[in-house]
C-alpha cells in the first residue's frame, strides 16, 4: 500500500460504512440488491450524512466569512501601509498586523473554506472506492477495505442504472464503447452539475455581499472563478465514474438549497438579500432588532426610541471639547487680578520708562533724577 493509500485507508473505511449501510437499509425495505438504482440510492445516501456532518462547520465558515466582510477595511489600511515596500522587516510587520487583526475578531481565511477542505479528503476516499471497484474484473478475490467485502464489491461492479449504464463506467470509457445510453446519462449529469455549481456561486455574488464587498479585490476575484470553475467541472466530468459524478451532482444540490436558505434568512448584513429579508418581514409587521433577532415591529420601534434616548444622554454627559484659542484672545479672556486698573476705551495704560531715564511728573516740574542747572 502507497502513502495516499495509508492516509486514505481509514476514510475509505468510513466511506464503506456507509454506503454498505445504506445498501442494507434499502435492500431492507424491499428493493433489490444488485439493481443500478439501490446503489445510486447508497450514494445519495452518503451524501446526506456526510453534509449533515458538515453544517455545524458550514455555520462556523458563514460567521467567519462575515468577519472577513467587516475587517477588511482594515486589512486594507493594512496594506496601503506597507504597499511597496518589499523589505524583510516591512514584511514581518506586515504580517505581524494582519495576523493581530484575525486573532482580533477570531478569524482566519482558512476557517472560510474549511468544509471544502475537509469535504475534499473524503471525495478523494470516495472517488478511490468507486475506482478500485474495476479491479474486481481482473482479480476475483478483490473487496474494499472495511465492510464492502468480495460479495458486495461484484454486485457493485456488475449493477448497472436503468440496465445500461456501469456505476463504475467514465464518459471514456461510454464513448470507446459506444454506450449511447451512458453517453447521454453522463453528458446531462455533468450539464446539471456544471450549471448547479453556476448559480450556486452566481447567487452569492448577485445577492449575498455588501456594496462595499464588491469593490475589493476579492470580488473580482469571485466573478473570474465563476466562469473558470465549469471549465474544470468539464475536465473532471470527462474522466470520473458515473457513481462519483452522481455523488458530486447530488452534493452540488445540496449546497445549492443550502445557501439559497442561508441567503434568504442570513444574508450579509447591507447587501441585497438583507434588503428583501427586511422589506419581506416588514410586511408582516416585524423587523430585526440590534442583537439581530426577528421581533415584532412594536418592539423594534420601542428599542430604537431607548437607543435614541441612550445616545442623547451620553452626548449630554460627554464633556465639551476645548477649542484652541490664540495667546492674544486668551489673554483677553483672562480673569481681571484684584486692585487693578483696565484701561479704558480710548485711555492707555502707564507708560513704561525709556532707557534714557524715570518718567515725567506730569505738572511739568523738573524729574528728580533729570540733571538740575546752576
Amino acid at each position: 500500500m502507497d502513502l495516499i493509500g495509508i492516509i486514505l485507508w481509514p476514510l475509505k473505511w468510513a466511506v464503506e460504512l456507509v454506503l454498505v449501510g445504506w445498501h442494507a437499509l434499502f435492500t431492507l425495505i424491499g428493493l433489490p440488491p444488485a439493481d443500478g438504482i439501490t446503489w445510486v440510492l447508497s450514494i445519495i445516501g452518503l451524501v446526506i450524512v456526510l453534509r449533515s456532518a458538515l453544517i455545524p462547520l458550514f455555520v462556523r465558515q458563514i460567521k467567519s466569512q462575515r468577519k472577513m466582510m467587516e475587517i477588511a477595511p482594515e486589512l486594507r489600511k493594512v496594506q496601503e501601509k506597507y504597499r511597496g515596500k518589499k523589505d524583510q522587516l516591512s514584511r514581518e510587520a506586515m504580517s505581524r498586523e494582519t495576523m493581530a487583526l484575525y486573532k482580533k475578531h477570531g478569524t482566519t481565511p482558512v476557517s472560510s473554506c474549511l468544509p471544502l477542505l475537509v469535504q475534499m479528503p473524503i471525495f478523494f476516499a470516495l472517488f478511490s472506492v468507486l475506482n478500485d471497484v474495476q479491479k474486481i474484473a481482473k482479480d476475483p478475490t478483490f473487496s474494499g477495505v472495511g465492510l464492502l467485502d468480495n460479495a458486495l464489491t461484484q454486485e457493485f461492479y456488475d449493477a448497472k442504472l436503468f440496465g445500461v449504464a456501469s456505476l463504475h463506467e467514465t464518459l471514456i470509457n461510454a464513448v470507446e464503447t459506444s454506450n449511447g445510453v451512458a453517453i447521454t446519462i453522463l453528458v446531462v449529469l455533468v450539464i446539471l452539475m456544471i450549471a448547479s455549481q453556476f448559480f450556486t456561486q452566481l447567487q452569492i455574488i448577485s445577492k449575498n455581499l455588501s456594496p462595499e464587498a464588491k469593490t475589493g479585490q476579492a470580488y473580482q476575484m469571485q466573478r473570474v472563478m465563476l466562469y473558470i470553475l465549469p471549465l474544470a467541472f468539464i475536465f473532471s466530468g470527462v474522466f470520473f465514474p458515473l457513481g462519483v459524478v452522481i455523488y458530486w451532482f447530488v452534493s452540488n444540490l445540496w449546497t445549492m438549497v443550502q445557501q439559497f436558505i442561508v441567503i434568504r434568512e442570513m444574508p450579509t448584513p447591507g447587501s441585497d438579500a438583507a434588503k428583501a429579508r427586511e422589506e419581506r418581514l416588514a410586511r408582516k409587521g416585524k423587523a430585526i432588532d440590534s442583537s439581530g433577532k426577528v421581533v415584532s415591529m412594536e418592539k423594534y420601534q420601542a428599542e430604537q426610541q431607548r437607543l435614541l434616548e441612550e445616545a442623547e444622554r451620553a452626548r449630554a454627559a460627554a464633556p465639551k471639547r476645548q477649542q484652541p484659542v490664540g495667546k492674544q484672545r486668551a489673554k483677553k479672556q483672562a480673569p481681571k487680578q484684584p486692585g487693578t486698573k483696565q484701561p479704558g476705551p480710548g485711555q492707555q495704560g502707564p507708560k513704561r520708562p525709556s532707557s534714557g531715564g524715570a518718567p515725567k511728573p506730569a505738572d511739568g516740574s523738573p524729574s528728580p533724577d533729570s540733571p538740575t542747572t546752576s
